[in-house]
């Protein structure tokens, strides 16, 4: 995130998963120690079931949702003319 200024991170969560527990994402980024502009660049979604939530359909659909509006905030039409500098 230091060397590209544009990336941007999104992080699926699975409220019910004891594999990869949503906590522990939550945890990792509030700790990496990074400087804080970096965390306006993660964005999370959390989504019944378990790390496989897209097996039940209202969460494939919300889930499709977030990606496409994470996407769509990723170009670079959708970036403030501060970024574009």
């Amino acid at each position: 995130m230091a060397r590209n200024p544009f990336l941007k991170i999104f992080v699926a969560n699975g409220y019910y998963d004891m594999a990869t527990p949503f906590f522990g994402t939550e945890y990792t980024f509030n700790h990496l120690g990074w400087e804080p502009s970096y965390q306006q660049r993660v964005s999370m979604g959390y989504y019944e079931g378990g790390h496989m939530m897209y097996i039940i359909e209202r969460e494939l659909r919300q889930f499709k949702q977030d990606v496409a509006k994470f996407i769509q905030g990723a170009l670079p039409a959708a970036r403030t003319e501060e970024e574009r500098r």
